[in-house]
């Protein structure tokens, strides 16, 4: 039974027309003698299909009797049975849809707001902000929507398929290896001209495309005027109005999606850019190539794959399959294109990029009515594009007015971005941010504090004194609860990053930071992974495929694991508010600094020594600012608190027990019979059996190394636990040490510089290898890191010595 037909074009519309349709049954006859074609038998009739072509539908397998029992109670055509009025479906309609799912891809410019639609679509709760590249990723999930199985995947944000860059290539590798049903084209209400520029591109690639007109509620705020059904019929492309945020339009758009994949929607109709003819000679050139080549797959557009071979991009056509003859055609493409550069005097992919804006001008003049306007440029009277320059027209009667937001906006940033404040604006809100985190963060840290204690007392007043009461009340309670009281500390941070992210003000930051970012080599975009990296440094990372050069890509990794992470901040919190109480939100806010300094510094010699490499330009978009919303933050920080809580639960906790058994085991001899044991000799005793533990022995056989930094075997113990995640350090100090005894403060801030400073964790290693496709700079980090935080607390202590 035929669940759904892939493919596209005229292919698609041929099968169909022969009977494969949704809900239809076929029955496979025979294979030719080679195995290729195969012979089906479908509506009385024998039709050969090759095995690609088969491929391309997808089926549920049923016996015999099951497809009679399925045709007797198919009355009619699925089509007439999806536009009855009766609510319950019928039985063959039910069957078709558990079992088929239908393949969704969110497709939009950077910060159009796509992935707050796919959280309200899905109800997953991904990572959102407002500025560009906050998906860096693929992000799939899967729900039903009125019996339909939808599988919806968020790609990262371009401006083009062009792969010039990481998330670029991540895009056009996913739509080529995975075919998707329906593209839903996410497009920025309130920037019309500039997002529509990649629907041109999903016009010529010929997919079945819903647009999702998302943030609709600035376009009707900004008094401008569009008609969208109008708008759909020019592009060939339904239109729905969405807001992301609050889930405005999401069911409309979930319905449309559905209609689209089932041919049911008028709108949807096969359109062409209008190109110059000689451009259209070439086109129609390169595609008779295309077409003679038996690897060809017709579920891709061979009028994009021309395209693409003009614009000397071969990327996007090796990925296509296309193999025979692939040397003649790039060839006779290279020919075409010469001869078209000719022309035009100028590159053929920026004359692509001119029809394509102006076929959108043409659209908008059309359909889009300005804020303030008495009308619109009458199209009867324009001027007729030119065939060398289709650019040319009534620009100026186009133009939309500066809306409010943008006003408001420009005000602010002659504040946030002004060349002599905007930096020390930015450093105040760094310093207010760690002041609060940890003087708010005090009062319920203190509580949890207080009800860790009460618990593992309970716990040894009700429990018999064995191996089990000590792994659960000295391995998990103190251990993990040790971590859990900086939750309260941790939530403040991410609150401040969530309302830098979804302002705006990330982006200005990017702004400020670029002429200080340009002096080692770098520009401001690379701040932000940097920022990103005080939450946690493998999103930050991950963020880096948006820088477009791979040397500017590989140096921001390797710096970003100097940012401090918020695993690092329970360290800061602990030993700052022990030792420098009065000022340990300034503390904590001068290590952040330092910690940006180094990375600063450490780029500065990358650029100079193992990666050298021309100054990249910046190009980075600055969003208008929004409010945050309280949803969006609270969902921030509750995924945040979430996956803290987890990380307690799993790898800390994990940590804990084993640290608790290397410090448990071997067991001390009992003392003899009689001996009268005083609380001064059992703290002997206790220190002595740590000292012959296993985790002891390990403690004094690194102890050398650090001791020139004032650090003894304990406080090794407690880095060489941080290496499977940081917050281990602090649990690790609950169990064996008493910080306040243990450290002085200049001891403490040596220690501190190394945390911030040396090998992040398991994590950071394993994502630095995967991104930067290498495991040798993975291991370069880990031993330029660590080798950096041993020079630096060495310098710390022993010049530090020397004044107290």
């Amino acid at each position: 039974m035929i669940l759904k037909v892939r493919g596209r074009g005229a292919f698609r519309h041929r099968i169909i027309e022969m009977g494969f349709v949704r809900g239809q049954m076929v029955q496979a006859l025979r294979s030719a003698p080679l195995k290729d074609p195969v012979e089906f038998r479908i509506l009385d009739s024998e039709v050969s299909l090759r095995r690609a072509e088969a491929e391309l539908i997808e089926v549920l397998v049923c016996t015999p009797e099951e497809a009679r029992a399925y045709a007797a109670l198919q009355t009619g055509p699925v089509a007439d049975m999806q536009a009855s009025s009766d609510p319950q479906k019928a039985p063959l309609e039910k069957e078709i849809d558990s079992h088929s799912v239908i393949e969704v891809c969110m497709v939009g410019n950077p910060n159009t707001g796509k992935t707050s639609l796919y959280n309200a679509l899905s109800g997953a709760f991904e990572h959102v902000g407002n500025y560009s590249g906050v998906t860096v990723d693929v992000k799939t999930t899967e729900f039903t929507y009125n019996g339909h199985r939808i599988r919806l995947t968020d790609l990262p944000g371009t401006y083009s398929f062009s792969p010039y860059s990481p998330e670029e290539k991540v895009v056009m590798a996913y739509l080529l290896d995975h075919k998707p049903d329906v593209l839903v084209n996410v497009v920025d209400a309130s920037n019309l001209e500039r997002n529509l520029y990649m629907t041109t591109q999903l016009i010529d690639m010929d997919y079945r495309v819903v647009m999702a007109l998302n943030m609709y509620d600035e376009l009707e705020a900004s008094g401008a005027e569009l008609d969208i059904a109008y708008l759909g019929t020019l592009l060939g492309i339904p239109i729905v109005p969405t807001i992301g945020r609050d889930k405005t339009g999401t069911e409309s758009l979930l319905d449309k999606v559905i209609e689209v994949n089932e041919d049911r929607d008028k709108t949807v109709r096969h359109t062409h850019i209008p190109y110059s003819e000689e451009m259209e000679k070439s086109l129609h050139l390169l595609q008779e190539e295309i077409w003679k080549d038996p690897w060809y797959e017709p579920i891709y557009s061979s009028r994009y794959l021309a395209i693409r071979l003009l614009e000397g991009d071969t990327e996007w056509v090796g990925n296509a399959h296309l193999i025979e003859g692939l040397d003649a055609l790039k060839a006779k493409a290279a020919a075409e294109s010469l001869r078209l550069q000719k022309l035009f005097g100028e590159d053929v992919d920026q004359v692509f990029a001119d029809y394509r804006y102006a076929f959108v001008r043409g659209a908008l003049r059309e359909t889009y009515k300005p804020a303030n306007r008495g009308g619109l440029a009458s199209t009867a009277g324009s001027p007729a594009l030119s065939e060398t320059d289709p650019g040319q027209g009534d620009v100026e009667a186009e133009l939309p007015l500066v809306s409010s937001r943008r006003r408001i906006t420009e005000k602010i940033d002659r504040v946030l971005t002004h060349r002599i404040w905007g930096f020390p604006i930015f450093l105040a809100f760094l310093w207010v941010m760690f002041q609060a985190t940890f003087t708010i963060g005090q009062y319920p840290m203190d509580w949890i504090e207080a009800g860790v204690g009460a618990l593992a007392a309970w716990l040894n007043s009700v429990l018999p004194d064995n191996i089990f009461r000590a792994v659960l009340v000295d391995g998990i309670v103190q251990g993990a609860g040790g971590v859990l009281v900086f939750l309260p500390n941790i939530l403040i941070l991410f609150f401040f990053v969530s309302i830098m992210e979804s302002t705006g003000y990330m982006a200005r930051v990017a702004f400020i930071m670029d002429k200080l970012m340009h002096t080692i080599g770098l520009h401001g975009k690379s701040f932000i992974p940097m920022i990103i990296g005080f939450g946690c440094n493998v999103p930050a990372i991950m963020a880096t495929r948006t820088i477009e050069s791979k040397k500017d890509r590989l140096i921001t990794m390797l710096i970003i694991p100097f940012m401090s992470c918020s695993a690092r901040l329970p360290v800061y919190v602990l030993l700052a508010g022990m030792f420098f109480k009065a000022q340990a939100g300034t503390v904590i806010f001068l290590i952040y600094l330092f910690g940006i300094l180094v990375s600063i510094l450490s780029a500065l010699l990358f650029r100079h020594t193992i990666l050298k490499a021309f100054d990249s330009p910046f190009v980075m978009e600055m969003p208008p600012y929004r409010w945050p919303t309280w949803r969006s933050v609270g969902r921030s920080l509750w995924v945040r608190g979430t996956q803290y809580l987890k990380k307690i639960g799993g790898i800390i906790l994990v940590a804990s027990i084993v640290v608790w058994a290397l410090g448990y085991f071997p067991l001390s001899p009992e003392p003899a019979p009689g001996t009268e044991i005083t609380p001064e000799m059992q703290a002997r005793l206790d220190k002595e059996h740590l000292e012959q533990s296993y985790l002891g022995r390990i403690g004094k056989f690194v102890e050398p190394v650090i001791r020139p930094l004032g650090m003894n075997w304990e406080m090794g113990v407690c880095l060489l636990a941080g290496v499977s995640a940081k917050e281990v350090v602090v649990s690790t100090m609950s169990m064996i040490m008493d910080p306040a005894v243990s450290f002085t403060a200049l001891s403490a801030l040596s220690f501190m510089m190394f945390v911030l400073l040396y090998f992040p964790c398991i994590g950071v290693f394993s994502t630095v290898a995967k991104e930067s496709g290498s495991w040798k700079w993975a291991v370069f980090m880990a031993v330029y890191t660590t080798l950096v935080a041993w020079i630096v607390s060495f310098l710390v202590f022993q010049i530090g010595g020397l004044f107290v």
